[in-house]
């Protein structure tokens, strides 16, 4: 898609800016350290033209994924902006401690910082999904196709995310993931005690956790219950 919006389909260009919008707020928060609007602050708009400078000179022959790459365009425009208008310090936040007598209201403002952190946890989870979504691609995989392959019972699912981690701490293996994009069932058959029947039917979860493990997916380990 990135090839497409280079070559000048407009189509894909707008499609990859409106998609990607949740990334860019959460790359552009991440350096204001606090809620970043899209309708409303100027850093996002910051952040949106830098997404496109990305789009325009990412070159796969880099070495990184896109979403690295823009990732690192967005936060160094953002961080020149701030600089040169020297508004609110990059420290700043909603987390900051307050004296309750600089508290006009101390439960409102409590109110405020607890909508806060859902609405940028919420960006953030839009975030990961996204990124989830397109390295499942890269295995021949989908969400749907995750949702029905998932393990029912609670000891299947364990055993699944324990192969996904000797998968991620063993370099060798892991290599082989990243290469092959499949499971080296021949090489796990001898380090788990699982059978090869059972490898094949919990392919597509050990591989999606595995994906987990390996990338910055804060909130998706969290909910999947997948250890770091």
């Amino acid at each position: 898609m990135i090839a497409s919006a280079q070559e000048g389909d407009c189509a894909v260009h707008d499609y990859l800016l409106k998609s990607y919008q949740p990334f860019i707020a959460k790359c552009t928060s991440e350096v204001c350290k606090r809620y970043i609007d899209p309708m409303r602050d100027d850093e996002f708009s910051i952040g949106l033209a830098a997404f496109n400078d990305a789009i325009m000179s990412y070159s796969s022959e880099k070495g990184s994924s896109f979403l690295s790459f823009a990732k690192l365009v967005i936060k160094r425009k953002v961080i020149d902006y701030i600089r040169y208008v020297q508004k609110i310090p990059i420290a700043a936040s909603l987390d900051e401690d307050y004296e309750d007598e600089q508290m006009e209201n101390p439960l409102e403002i409590a109110a405020i910082k607890e909508i806060y952190q859902e609405k940028q946890k919420a960006w953030y989870i839009r975030d990961e999904m996204i990124d989830f979504k397109e390295q499942l691609q890269t295995y021949d995989l989908s969400l749907v196709q995750l949702a029905k392959a998932s393990p029912k019972h609670k000891d299947a699912r364990r055993t699944a995310i324990t192969v996904a981690k000797i998968l991620f701490r063993e370099p060798v293996l892991k290599d082989y993931v990243e290469r092959k994009k499949k499971l080296p069932i021949k090489d796990l058959k001898q380090k788990v005690h699982v059978s090869k029947k059972t490898l094949e039917r919990n392919r597509k979860f050990i591989l999606a956790t595995f994906i987990i493990l390996t990338g910055d997916f804060t909130y998706l380990k969290e909910y999947l219950k997948v250890p770091s």
